[in-house]
């Protein structure tokens, strides 16, 4: 993850443009985008510094609080497929992706495996070919 600017090029940018200059073309001068300027400039007028948020750690998995309902739901019914849990999450008001609820999984080391009974199709076996007619 990149590091953020340091607090003395914020400091200096919020009062050029507080002085009367563009934010963008103060962005240009100090080789920074120009989102960057205007939202420092921003936050300057908001709160009064331009310091930068603290950098925050991953976020709580969405579906923890679920996570004993969830368990019972598979546990019931083995074979349902992702979507399908989705479904029954957005029915409870959750809202999850396919890939949220496969990572729900994957922490608990769950995995959904073809059972042995569930043979594939077997290869469609090659047929003697006609026997040709000798003339």
């Amino acid at each position: 993850m990149a590091r953020p600017y340091s607090q003395d090029m914020r400091i200096r940018v919020v009062r050029i443009v507080e002085g009367g200059r563009s934010a963008r073309s103060t962005a240009k001068l100090f080789s920074v985008s120009a989102s960057s300027a205007v939202k420092w400039v921003q936050r300057w007028r908001r709160v009064g510094s331009v310091a930068p948020n603290p950098v925050r750690g991953h976020r709580r998995p969405v579906l923890e609080g679920h996570a004993e309902w969830i368990l019972r739901l598979v546990e019931a019914k083995p074979d349902l497929p992702l979507e399908e849990i989705r479904a029954e999450l957005g029915k409870r008001g959750v809202s999850a992706s396919i890939g949220t609820i496969w990572n729900f999984f994957d922490r608990r080391k769950i995995s959904f495996k073809k059972k042995s009974v569930r043979q594939r199709a077997e290869p469609r076996r090659r047929r003697r070919s006609a026997r040709h007619m000798e003339g």
